[in-house]
């Protein structure tokens, strides 16, 4: 059975122009990763746990932003590893300087022996379509597409 996650795709309207907030991964590894790193606030669950719970814990998580509004299906893609994200859009300005993340500790340098505690994300970015496309993990891209249709079919 396929690792599953799920995550929410925050969305503004700037003018005319829709943006995204992504979230760029924290840690050595992902330090100096810019292109196709981002991704959306998401995060592992079991089979006992519902998918837009998830969601809305894990964006409280990584953002320390609680989801108390409605939030619009977009369904579920695979990424390159085979993990199914299932993701939802949610209409929300946040203030991305100002977002707060959990952290997670692991052995740093390789075989050190020393532990250091990192944030899950180390930057929120809101980004026009355009951008967020170049940004995001290429499996992801297709929950831009589906946001961008499904704004275009409630307007």
């Amino acid at each position: 059975m396929p690792v599953k996650s799920a995550g929410v795709l925050a969305f503004r309207t700037k003018g005319h122009r829709l943006e995204v907030l992504l979230v760029h991964p924290g840690g050595p590894f992902w330090r100096n990763k810019d292109l196709g790193a981002w991704s959306i606030p998401k995060g592992e669950y079991g089979p006992d746990e519902e998918a837009e719970q998830v969601a809305r814990r894990e964006f409280r998580e990584e953002l320390g932003v609680e989801l108390t509004g409605p939030l619009s299906p977009l369904g579920d893609i695979r990424q390159r590893g085979g993990k199914v994200v299932t993701a939802f859009g949610a209409a929300r300005n946040i203030d991305a300087a100002a977002i707060t993340s959990s952290t997670f500790e692991i052995e740093w340098p390789p075989r050190s022996g020393k532990r250091q505690s990192f944030p899950e994300i180390d930057r929120a970015e809101w980004f026009d379509l355009a951008t967020a496309r170049e940004k995001i993990n290429e499996s992801q891209r297709e929950l831009l597409d589906r946001l961008e249709t499904m704004r275009a079919r409630s307007a």
